[in-house]
């Protein structure tokens, strides 16, 4: 596999593992009395920055101290939508250098790259004041954002197997 094959495999394997980490959510939130559709759910209208999600609260911090001016909140849904398919894409383009590399590429593979995606989040989210430290959690708080981890490290490592064994 040519390094540019294992960086866009990676990158479509992510955006597979991304689908699959929000199928999680999505399940919790119709268990929970949900009722949106999933496309509703997914790209619910994120109003103010008060109530993005932590990729856009990412984005915003980024973007404002690149520059140096306040994001409205009329950006909120845009910003918060582009950075978190961005990241999941983004994150496992990394995984495809790494996977890419091996001689044989296993699916398995996903599940410690999504661990790694878990754990990178509460090491780097505190310190931004966006996440509390890992050891404030409860476990069942850790176990259910695990989950959904899995599941992208999971989608993305079949979605790569199968991308790798195609080109």
């Amino acid at each position: 596999m040519t390094p540019f094959a294992a960086v866009a495999g990676g990158v479509l394997a992510g955006v597979v593992g991304t689908v699959c980490l929000d199928a999680v959510q999505y399940v919790r939130y119709r268990r929970k009395g949900g009722q949106d559709s999933p496309l509703a759910w997914e790209f619910a209208p994120v109003e103010t920055w008060d109530k993005a999600p932590d990729p856009g609260q990412v984005a915003k911090r980024v973007i404002e101290g690149f520059t140096g001016r306040e994001l409205p909140d009329r950006w909120a849904f845009p910003v918060s939508t582009v950075m978190h398919w961005a990241y999941g894409a983004s994150a496992a383009a990394g995984y495809g250098i790494v996977a890419g590399s091996l001689r044989k590429p296993l699916p398995v593979y996903g599940l410690p790259f999504g661990t790694a995606v878990w754990l990178t989040g509460y090491a780097v989210l505190p310190q931004a004041g966006i996440y509390r430290q890992i050891w404030e959690y409860d476990a069942k708080t850790l176990a259910i954002d695990l989950s959904g981890h899995l599941a992208y490290g999971a989608g993305t490592g079949v979605a790569f197997w199968l991308l790798a064994n195609l080109l």
